[in-house]
């Protein structure tokens, strides 16, 4: 019985022991057997690099929370106004945080009072600030950039010649190879300018040669309007003289969390992910836009210093952060750019801080800016109110370059999501900047928080700092001519291609002679917008002296409207380009004849009064004649205030 048990106990461990010889051999004759075999190597391997995060977006936004500490994150509001996070679009609701950031205020607590201090101590501040906790920083080291152009040839943009070009940047790889970066642009300009031409860089797609193919042929981004609306932009710009580039912003960096491990921002960090004050997308596309301007001053057909960019969206947000940190740039279009652009952070309107720290667009910003999103984390939570800067100062680092400020209207799809009244208290809190600098302003005396959008298609266009509100969607389209007038002014210049000088002949009197000038079309909108308010009482001819009513580029013809007709509803007269329409600043003649046909008045006046300043008076005169339309007799009507 003994041997019996013991020979129970001693089977099952000499069969283990069997085993584990067996597989000792096996495992030997394996490495034998495969030791004169090369192993299989990866990719990644072959360069010796280790291969790049291959995260999603989700993922790389836990990480991000996880590097700081946050535990959770308030969710944004919905654009959806029937969901119930519904964004908030009540001006009662709409600014928790009245107080901005003094912008003329250094940390310690002293005012700037010039120039010297704002740019050596002021604006490094608020740059300081925005790279740390909004933007993120370019990393010192970003390899070199080398351009090649791919393809050239000759072409027509709006019947005039044009040379096109398509660029490539090659970004430097030999620190990471298995990230490959290679910024596109497309570069059109006058064929035949006499002179270095100015050029509006824009954010946009271009359609570039496939990798092993021919180059595709050229295709301009963007289709034409509908039939009625203004040319694209491209052909307005070569038509002024002017060349335009577009630079992908998705050669440079993707536009979304789950390639931030890629593109310039992963090629620099080799793959790994960002630490919090790494540099966003947004930054990431303003840096690639700077690039392109290097290539650009190394081109003789272009003037270097007359260079702008452009962005609507997301890209105006891009746009309007090139210009604030490049101050190579000249002149910007700053395009419906809302919360992360033109808006205040601080409003609580539409889009909102919490948004842009959601996984869907945090990766535009640097890591940090998730703080102000959260709701619960080691170091409490922080909100809207807490960042140290805002969009007024984004502006103010523009200054005293062009800096023009676009939006369309809700109606037409430019969301009140965007917050346009925020946008515009912003642009007027810059306005303290560009004064300082020796810039002229919006013209807003009001502070900006009293500030009250202008009517729709109200440009204030007299300075450096500039706005418009067109009636459009989505886009800058409808305020390019506005834009392009604009700077044509501020920067002296003259377009290559205009047209030769028609033959004068007189047109009778029954016909219209509308004027197609853009501060007549502005007259023209404003005079429509009038008269379906109300009455007229008073319709002047006397061209460009009847804009004085509100003239502050004229002080003494301003005083001069106040004292004779204040109090009046007045408008430019001038010959109907459509039926029941105005157009001001027509000829004596037409005004004569549309008033004795009766044709001419959507609404009958009181009286048509003539201005005449004499060439040798300074002031202004009024010679008053009053005519009575033949359909209805004179009946004058009192004036509100004072008459003449």
């Amino acid at each position: 019985m003994n041997l019996r048990k013991r020979l129970r106990v001693a089977l099952p461990a000499l069969f283990v022991i069997v085993l584990l010889v067996v597989l000792l051999a096996a495992n030997l004759r394996g490495q034998q057997s495969t030791a004169s075999m090369p192993a299989p190597v990866s990719a990644a391997n072959s360069s010796g690099f280790p291969p790049p995060m291959n995260w999603t977006a989700d993922e790389d936004h836990q990480n991000m929370m996880d590097q700081l500490g946050i535990n959770a994150l308030r969710p944004g509001p919905s654009g959806n106004e029937n969901a119930p996070n519904h964004a908030n679009y009540h001006e009662s609701k709409a600014n928790p945080f009245p107080d901005l950031p003094d912008v003329l205020t250094l940390k310690n607590g002293k005012k700037v009072t010039s120039a010297q201090v704002w740019w050596t101590q002021r604006r490094p501040e608020i740059v300081e600030d925005f790279e740390r906790e909004v933007i993120g920083r370019v990393p010192k080291n970003v390899p070199n950039v080398t351009w090649t152009v791919v393809n050239s040839e000759n072409a027509v943009v709006a019947s005039h010649p044009v040379i096109k070009q398509q660029l490539v940047g090659h970004i430097d790889n030999s620190s990471y190879p298995l990230i490959s970066v290679d910024i596109q642009m497309l570069l059109v300009r006058p064929a035949d300018a006499a002179a270095p031409v100015s050029v509006m860089m824009m954010f946009g797609r271009g359609d570039f040669a496939r990798a092993g193919a021919a180059p595709l042929p050229f295709a301009i981004p963007g289709a034409p309007g509908s039939p009625g609306s203004d040319p694209p932009a491209t052909e307005q710009l070569i038509t002024d003289g002017w060349g335009y580039a577009y630079i992908n912003p998705a050669s440079i960096q993707a536009d979304n969390g789950a390639g931030l491990t890629k593109g310039i921002i992963g090629l620099v960090n080799k793959g790994k992910p960002r630490k919090p004050d790494d540099w966003g997308a947004l930054r990431a596309w303003a840096w690639g836009a700077s690039r392109g301007l290097d290539y650009l001053e190394t081109d003789k057909a272009v003037d270097a210093k007359h260079v702008g960019i452009e962005g609507v969206s997301r890209y105006g947000k891009a746009a309007l952060l090139t210009m604030a940190l490049d101050r190579r740039f000249a002149l910007v279009l700053v395009g419906s750019s809302g919360e992360g652009g033109a808006k205040l952070h601080r409003r609580n309107f539409g889009e909102a801080v919490e948004n842009l720290t959601g996984s869907g667009e945090y990766h535009w910003m640097a890591g940090n800016f998730l703080k102000y999103g959260a709701a619960e984390a080691t170091f409490g939570s922080k909100n809207a109110g807490d960042l140290p800067v805002d969009a007024h100062e984004l502006i103010a680092l523009c200054a005293p370059r062009l800096t023009f400020i676009s939006y369309g209207v809700p109606e037409k799809g430019d969301a009140k999501w965007l917050d346009q009244q925020g946008s515009y208290m912003a642009t007027v809190a810059a306005e303290r900047v560009f004064r300082l600098l020796g810039a002229r302003d919006l013209g807003v005396a009001e502070d900006y928080y009293t500030a009250k959008l202008p009517p729709i298609k109200t440009g204030l266009l007299d300075g450096e700092l500039a706005w418009r509100q067109h009636d459009g969607g989505h886009t800058d389209g409808p305020n390019w001519k506005y834009f392009i007038t604009w700077a044509d002014r501020f920067l002296h210049h003259k377009a290559a291609f205009a047209p030769a000088p028609a033959p004068v002949v007189p047109l009778p009197a029954d016909q219209p002679a509308p004027r197609t000038d853009p501060n007549s079309l502005i007259a023209h909108e404003q005079l429509l917008d009038k008269t379906k308010k109300g009455r007229i009482d008073i319709y002047f001819e006397g061209d460009s002296i009847t804009r004085r009513w509100g003239a502050t580029d004229y002080p003494e013809l301003l005083a001069n409207w106040k004292q004779s007709f204040f109090g009046w509803n007045a408008a430019d007269f001038g010959a109907p380009t459509k039926p029941k329409t105005f157009f001001g600043g027509s000829k004596m003649a037409n005004s004569m004849e549309s008033i004795r046909k009766s044709s001419s008045f959507s609404q009958e006046p009181t009286m048509s009064a003539a201005l005449c300043p004499p060439p040798a008076t300074p002031k202004l005169r009024t010679s008053r004649m009053a005519f009575r339309p033949s359909s209805a007799p004179f009946r004058p009507r009192r004036p509100t205030r004072q008459s003449f």
